[in-house]
């Protein structure tokens, strides 16, 4: 089987981007849609649907010099360093010039600050994407299942889908405001788990899982990623190589690294 025909990698090279706000939109209200635009935007790449950036934050006067230079990577030069977060491309439009990142607005973090008081005019820099995890269109159905971190990624998914496909789609939400409308040519069933009404894992025990081929993936907290995989494999026999399990986040508390996003 060739690469055209299996789950594969490719490899970009990492270009820092200095890009202005074109608009800030408010999807939910604890999520804000950021476009960006600028000259430094081309020739951006982003093959897959859960691709990644590095978005650069500067807390210092000496980290907001650095930034002028500073890309990250193994070739990164020493000294200052700028807080960095990774977030999905939620949409790239080549012919327009614009990019969509989405930010969950929870109240912290150099990402999340940053996003709160967005406006038309600043500036933001970006780094990669790195490399692109390519799911050619292989599988009958997909399982994608996440939380509001998971939904730019999931939005893009099933944009992506062929209308001949099946998703199945479980996220989970602090609240019913937090709902948005996701569109895909596919056929889609959306399950919405109100935190601390039900709880995910449990949801995702309950699944009546689509038929045919199935390719799942999942994100969230990283602990209960690791659960939910373990889940899919133990309990439902699902292909290891068909599962992409990732945390988007860590609990704080939790003895690993807090919230990345």
């Amino acid at each position: 089987m060739n690469s055209q025909q299996s789950i594969h990698r490719v490899s970009h090279e990492i270009k820092r981007r200095k890009l202005q706000v074109l608009r800030v939109t408010d999807i939910t209200p604890r999520m804000r849609r950021i476009t960006l635009h600028g000259p430094e935007l081309k020739g951006f790449i982003s093959l897959g649907t859960d691709d990644h950036v590095k978005l650069l934050f500067a807390t210092s006067p000496e980290e907001q010099a650095a930034l002028e230079n500073f890309t990250p990577g193994p070739n990164a030069s020493d000294g200052p360093r700028p807080a960095m977060r990774d977030y999905t491309p939620r949409r790239y439009d080549a012919a327009s010039g614009e990019l969509d990142i989405d930010f969950v607005l929870h109240g912290d973090g150099p990402a999340a600050t940053w996003a709160a008081q967005a406006q038309a005019g600043q500036f933001l820099y970006i780094a990669g994407p790195r490399g692109s995890m390519i799911v050619p269109d292989m599988f009958d159905s997909y399982l994608l299942i996440g939380d509001e971190t998971a939904l730019p990624a999931i939005g893009r998914r099933l944009e992506e889908l062929a209308a001949h496909r099946r998703a199945l789609v479980v996220v989970e939400i602090e609240d019913n405001a937090e709902r948005q409308a996701l569109e895909s040519q596919a056929h889609v069933e959306v399950v919405w788990v109100v935190r601390g009404e039900r709880d995910l894992l449990e949801v995702t025990r309950g699944l009546t899982l689509p038929e045919g081929s199935l390719y799942a993936w999942v994100a969230t907290e990283s602990a209960l990623s690791r659960k939910v995989r373990r889940v899919l494999l133990d309990e439902f026999k699902l292909d290891e190589a068909a599962v992409k399990a990732a945390g988007y986040w860590r609990l704080e508390g939790s003895g690993e690294e807090s919230s990345s996003r």
